[in-house]
């Protein structure tokens, strides 16, 4: 994570409180709709959709939770498909299966550990870039 780059304003409390809100949203989701992966980004574009008229520091935190739940949705499902397949198919658990949930985890956990660090520094008016989806956000999230 990198703070304060594109931002040289302080927002408002209630922009920051509608960009921490975003972050929330995506945890809350995770939390509701854990086995099933797509509950998160359907949560996280509803809630973009609220907000995507909102001011440019809103909108743009906003984009980044939702760019960071699609990437979440295509890691997991592959994940869940996986194991759906051993269950119902008589697959045998591999290896590579193991390796794959295990990296699963990890990323799951780091998102998640970044999600709340992100929540809580927007909260303050910070401006958090995540190191892979914060320049994607860049590109798709215009002033």
């Amino acid at each position: 994570m990198k703070g304060n780059i594109a931002f040289a304003y302080k927002p408002n409390e209630y922009e920051a409180e509608k960009a921490s809100n975003g972050y929330l949203m995506s945890l809350i989701a995770l939390m509701v709709g854990m086995p099933l992966p797509i509950i998160n980004l359907v949560a996280s574009f509803i809630f973009y959709l609220g907000n995507r008229k909102g001011t440019y520091f809103t909108r743009w935190h906003c984009t980044q939770t939702l760019v960071s739940q699609f990437t979440l949705l295509i890691v997991n499902s592959i994940g869940f498909s996986w194991t759906v397949s051993i269950v119902f198919r008589d697959n045998t658990v591999s290896n590579k299966y193991i390796a794959y949930m295990i990296t699963i985890f990890l990323f799951n956990l780091t998102e998640f550990i970044i999600t709340i660090a992100a929540a809580i520094k927007t909260r303050k008016g910070l401006h958090i870039e995540f190191w892979f989806w914060g320049p994607l956000t860049n590109l798709i999230c215009k002033k």
